[in-house]
């Protein structure tokens, strides 16, 4: 950043508007910061200065516009209101980006444990991490949960998270809930050898959830799955500076769609999901892969990833990339060529639909994923692999033949 920005933040917006926007681009980054000069005299004008925006560039229908680290306290509420607050409203602007100055950015510790901690965690090197998703789990009974999580558990998968629309159920609630799928959980490593992580779905009203997850934490929970948009970035932030929740923290973009898919409205998925999820702590974060039915571009989900992951983008820890939906195991190798090694191969229908089963689908993946790990093409690794081969015959390995139906 230009040291003559070095106390500014700088916004990006795109504009839908014709006209003068170099005109507009001043309306904004004074009525966004000190309201006007119109009618000030010229005393008063001085001493608001140093609070008033800045237009840095207008290229197109783009403009930059800076805003002084005086005006903002650092939390990502303050920003976000700072930055595109009543000016969301204001018609056809979509907030773009934002680049924050290394004083202000260095105020978020963000991820706690990140892309090292989290494999430390788990001992994993080497290749992706794979993470199921718990379906068909409202209204089952304990017991049926505690199978259906074993199951998982069986095929190999490191993670397994709630679905998130899990929250309070009279058949499985939260604390006899997570007893029971450690135990299906420590039951599947005694005979695989491996440790599984269980992110369960902190649920409830928002004030009581930091207490929820301490006394998680306390009876053994190993992972945390957060709806962030819907409980807001500062009940991520706050749970990740507690010093007492020192599990993963996965962030689920539910609500994101009302966010970013539009050109001319919102904010855009890699500030969205990428730079803010990591600002705010997030271990973990999942967005909409380039290949299912609820896609974001391949351009986007790359920049969304490379910005959870790149150190010079934030000094924060990076974070893992979980790009979700539309995932079996003839995508393994595609994924591991868009996101490389550092990446959370996150399925729920490819796993649970396997034609044997769900830890059918799990052995499939993980050997779609030692296959890619060593160059071997999936269709001679099937030799070695009845699982991968049935996943293949069901589904595939050609991305662009993905149904738009494909279970998320």
């Amino acid at each position: 950043m230009n040291d003559t920005w070095k106390d500014y933040v700088i916004a990006t917006y795109r504009l839908a508007a014709s006209g003068d926007l170099a005109k507009k681009a001043e309306t904004i980054a004074l009525g966004m910061t000190v309201g006007s000069w119109t009618g000030l005299p010229a005393a008063r004008q001085e001493a608001l200065d140093r609070h008033a925006g800045r237009v840095v560039a207008v290229e197109g229908q783009l403009i930059r516009i800076a805003y002084p680290l005086a005006n903002l306290t650092p939390d990502l509420p303050a920003l976000l209101t700072a930055t595109f607050g009543k000016l969301s409203m204001d018609g056809k602007i979509r907030l773009v980006d934002l680049v924050l100055p290394p004083s202000f950015a260095a105020a978020f510790a963000g991820p706690k444990l990140g892309v090292e901690g989290v494999r430390e965690r788990i001992g994993v090197h080497g290749r992706p991490l794979l993470m199921s998703i718990f379906k068909s789990c409202v209204g089952l009974t304990l017991a049926e949960l505690a199978e259906g999580f074993f199951q998982q558990a069986l095929g190999g998968v490191d993670l397994i998270k709630d679905d998130e629309i899990f929250f309070n159920d009279s058949e499985a609630p939260f604390e006899r809930r997570l007893e029971a799928c450690l135990k299906a959980g420590e039951r599947a490593r005694r005979e695989t050898g491996q440790a599984v992580l269980y992110a369960i779905n902190l649920t409830g009203p928002v004030h009581r959830l930091p207490e929820k997850a301490r006394r998680a934490v306390h009876l053994g929970a190993n992972a945390l799955l957060i709806n962030v948009l819907p409980y807001g970035f500062d009940l991520l932030q706050r749970l990740a500076e507690d010093s007492e929740i020192t599990v993963p923290l996965v962030a689920h973009p539910a609500l994101a769609g009302a966010l970013y898919p539009s050109d001319d409205y919102g904010i855009a998925a890699p500030l969205l999901l990428g730079t803010l999820m990591r600002l705010a702590g997030a271990d973990l974060v999942l967005f909409p892969s380039p290949y299912g039915g609820m896609a974001l571009e391949r351009s986007e989900a790359l920049d969304l990833a490379s910005r959870l992951k790149d150190k010079t983008h934030l000094p924060c820890p990076p974070a893992f990339p979980v790009p979700s939906a539309g995932i079996h195991p003839g995508l393994v190798p595609h994924i591991m060529d868009d996101f490389g090694l550092d990446v959370v191969i996150n399925a729920g229908g490819g796993i649970h639909g396997h034609p044997g089963g769900a830890a059918a689908g799990g052995r499939a993946f993980r050997a779609a994923m030692a296959a890619s790990v060593a160059g071997v093409p999936l269709e001679q690794a099937v030799a070695g692999s009845s699982d991968l081969r049935a996943a293949l015959d069901q589904w595939g390995s050609d991305k662009a033949r993905i149904p738009k139906e494909f279970p998320i």
